[in-house]
């Protein structure tokens, strides 16, 4: 039976610079540093999935050492893909965006804002006992910053 979520991947094109920015301007831990993972358990795992010799070069970040509930950040240096169209609306089909959350979504949004973080929305809006707001890493990646009304609860459990 599963258990639960344990991590959200995002690819990029270079980990090195994604884990700098998720580190040094979203704030994130840097769980496990990038490394690169290649051989014949990373290829018996995704062959097929990925061209041969499958290489995976990918980095964890997220907020507590002891959560599953964390970022991956992935890169394939011998398979590079496309980048996300300009175009992409969360609305479109997959993923649509990965949920962070703050203590502050105003504070939190004005220190991104001064760092040159792109949000896709003006202001803090406030939606089923939340306050939020969106933003785009540079890699087109999608996420909301979420703070919640009762810190005892989880966050689809405010209203």
């Amino acid at each position: 039976m599963l258990r639960g979520i344990a991590h959200t991947a995002v690819c990029v094109p270079d980990v090195e610079a994604a884990v700098r920015w998720y580190a040094d301007v979203l704030g994130l831990s840097v769980l496990s540093p990038p490394y690169l993972m290649e051989g014949e358990q990373i290829e018996r795992d995704m062959a097929g999935l990925v061209p041969s010799p499958v290489a995976v070069k990918a980095a964890i970040v997220g907020g507590h050492d002891d959560d599953d509930r964390v970022l991956e950040v992935i890169e394939y240096p011998r398979a590079p893909g496309r980048a996300r169209p300009a175009d992409a609306a969360v609305t479109d089909h997959g993923f649509s965006h990965v949920g962070l959350v703050c203590d502050d979504v105003d504070a939190t949004r004005a220190d991104l804002e001064a760092k040159g973080v792109q949000f896709l929305k003006d202001g803090v809006a406030r939606v089923a006992g939340l306050r939020t707001a969106w933003l785009r890493d540079p890699w087109g990646n999608v996420f909301i910053l979420m703070s919640k009304r009762d810190t005892s609860k989880p966050y689809y459990r405010q209203v």
